[in-house]
C-alpha cells in the first residue's frame, strides 16, 4: 500500500497501535478519566484541566507525548489536534468548541503534482498562558499565540499573535490591544 510505503514500517506500526487508542479515548465518558488516559499515554497535562470529546490525528508520528496542557485549561467539544509536531498549551487557556490546531501542512503523497511548490511543512503550535481561542478557529503550524490574547470565533491564525491582543478574521488580523 502506498501510504505504508511512504510512512515506513515504524510509523505504520505506530498507526496500528495509536488509532485504536484514539478511538478508545473517544469512548471515555468523563473528563478526569480522559485526562488520566492521555497522561498514561505520554501527554503532559497539569492539574485542573478539562478535556471534552476531542479528536487527534497524526498521533502515529510521536504518540501523545507531543501534547502539553497547562493547569486550569479547557479544551472544548469537537476540537481537532494534529500531533504531527508539538502542541504546547499554557495555563488558564480556553479552546472553545471546534477549534482546529494544525502542526503540519502536506498536499498529499510525495509524487503529488503540488509537492514541488508546496512541500510538507511541520511546526509546533504554542498557546501561552491566559489565552482564549474562539469557536471554529483554526491555528496553523508554527504559530505562537502569546500571553493573554484572544482569537475571535471563526478566525484563521497563520501568524504569531502578540501578547494582550484581540485578533479576528480570515486571515486573523489585530483588532485591538487588550
Amino acid at each position: 500500500m502506498k501510504a505504508t510505503k511512504e510512512l515506513g514500517r515504524r510509523k505504520a506500526l505506530n498507526y496500528l497501535v495509536y488509532e485504536p487508542l484514539s478511538l478508545l479515548f473517544r469512548l471515555i465518558p468523563y473528563s478526569p478519566l480522559k485526562v488520566n488516559f492521555l497522561r498514561f499515554l505520554g501527554a503532559k497535562i497539569r492539574k485542573n484541566s478539562v478535556i471534552w470529546n476531542i479528536k487527534f490525528f497524526n498521533v502515529y508520528v510521536n504518540g501523545f507525548k507531543n501534547l502539553t496542557l497547562g493547569k486550569d485549561s479547557f479544551i472544548g467539544e469537537d476540537c481537532l489536534l494534529d500531533l504531527a509536531d508539538k502542541i504546547i498549551i499554557g495555563n488558564k487557556v480556553t479552546l472553545a468548541e471546534r477549534v482546529n490546531i494544525l502542526t503540519h501542512t502536506n498536499v498529499g503523497y510525495k509524487d503529488h503534482p503540488l509537492q514541488k511548490k508546496y512541500s510538507k511543512k511541520l511546526g509546533k503550535v504554542i498557546i501561552k498562558d491566559g489565552c482564549f481561542i474562539g469557536t471554529n478557529s483554526t491555528i496553523l503550524s508554527g504559530v505562537t499565540i502569546n500571553n493573554n490574547s484572544l482569537v475571535a470565533a471563526n478566525s484563521l491564525v497563520k501568524e504569531d499573535v502578540p501578547p494582550n491582543t484581540l485578533v479576528g478574521g480570515s486571515p486573523a488580523k489585530k483588532i485591538k490591544n487588550i
